[in-house]
């Protein structure tokens, strides 16, 4: 009889530590920065460089499927999607662009798929999915950009092509570098190099291809226009570039912003009718500062803010790199920075660091929360 009980008292005791260890993984209502996210299986959530799409009063996050060791930066798996209704809790949708045994094709299997971001196109009800791709062995010579559709919003998206944006046109800040002329034969980094680079040589380099499009992300603006913000010539300049009616192709109307200014990981957004923009410096893995810049339009002139992160560890983004901003809905002036803490030796492994954003002098700012939530807003 004893042997009975004690046996039953184990069986409890089991079932209501899996109870509570099950509760504490699925059931959050806070956002801990760096901490282990999981999902409602219970697994880290997989979706980093990622961004978010809220539809019919649901987000979708969207973000690159990491596997552990060597070989877990490049794709060996594609692009992941989860889904919340609190911004908290998130729901696996599973693989929503998967990876291509096809040789030939672009995002084979070891391939580099990085930054995925989706958007919603109200005149054919597509969902469209724009990524920074690599080729394959080539290591990131390619820079280019790459589109999937899908006619619903966890998938499976069908891969149409990938390309190095705007070939054969100048842009539209800076057309008087069709009548310049460049030596071939400047000294990387000096002075005259600079300038050169300033004025136009990697834009007129790159004039026939298409230019180079590594980091990048979407947004799309009131009037239902769609733009690809991505870094160009060797990271040194950012690009904002006008997508067609569908979504899935080039106007060719694009903007130069800070040549030279090295700026990656763009996260746009809009506020009260202005336009702001969260970067980060180059420095590979490794964190640094954010900057921060605006405009009044978005294909306008832009002014440099500085870092928008204040406090301990703000000179590295408090180990985080950008790579989206979230509007929240329901809620009157809130928005949510997005980071990715990348752990490249063990890409499964990196965190995500996502902390509110709040408004000194009409500028963004953003300071570290070990742990918060939503009530920081004003409905």
């Amino acid at each position: 009889m004893r042997k009975v009980l004690y046996l039953l008292l184990l069986i409890l005791s089991f079932s209501a530590c899996k109870s509570q260890k099950n509760a504490s993984l699925v059931d959050n209502n806070s956002f801990k920065p760096g901490a282990l996210w999981h999902d409602s299986d219970s697994m880290h959530i997989n979706a980093h460089g990622g961004g978010i799409l809220f539809y019919n009063d649901t987000y979708y996050w969207f973000g690159e499927h990491k596997i552990s060791g060597r070989r877990g930066n490049s794709a060996q798996v594609g692009v992941s999607c989860y889904s919340s209704k609190d911004l908290y809790n998130w729901k696996n949708e599973g693989v929503a662009l998967a990876v291509s045994e096809d040789p030939e094709s672009d995002i084979v299997r070891g391939s580099v798929i990085e930054r995925p971001k989706v958007i919603f196109n109200k005149k054919n009800n597509q969902f469209v999915m724009w990524f920074h791709l690599e080729l394959k062995d080539q290591g990131y010579d390619a820079a280019r950009t790459a589109v999937a559709v899908s006619n619903t919003i966890t998938g499976p998206y069908e891969f149409l092509y990938s390309v190095r944006p705007n070939a054969e046109t100048w842009p539209i800040n800076q057309p008087e570098i069709v009548n310049k002329s460049f030596e071939n034969n400047l000294e990387g980094w000096t002075p005259e190099w600079r300038k050169a680079v300033d004025e136009g040589m990697f834009v007129k380099r790159d004039f026939k291809g298409g230019q180079m499009s590594r980091d990048m992300t979407l947004f799309v603006d009131d009037d239902g226009t769609a733009y690809h913000i991505h870094s160009a010539e060797e990271n040194l300049t950012l690009n904002i570039s006008e997508l067609n009616e569908d979504y899935t192709g080039f106007t060719g109307k694009w903007l130069r912003i800070f040549p030279m200014g090295h700026n990656e990981a763009p996260a746009l957004f809009k506020r009260n009718g202005r336009y702001f923009m969260i970067t980060s410096g180059c420095t590979g893995w490794d964190p640094n500062a954010a900057r921060l810049m605006s405009a009044d339009s978005i294909m306008g002139e832009w002014t440099y803010h500085g870092n928008p992160a204040v406090g301990e560890n703000a000179d590295i983004t408090f180990d985080s790199q950008s790579t989206y901003v979230i509007k929240v809905d329901g809620y009157e002036d809130a928005y949510i920075f997005m980071g990715d803490r990348w752990r490249p030796r063990n890409p499964i492994d990196g965190r995500y660091v996502w902390l509110p954003i709040e408004f000194e002098n009409e500028l963004p700012v953003i300071k570290y929360h070990d742990e918060w939530d939503l009530s920081v807003f004003n409905k």
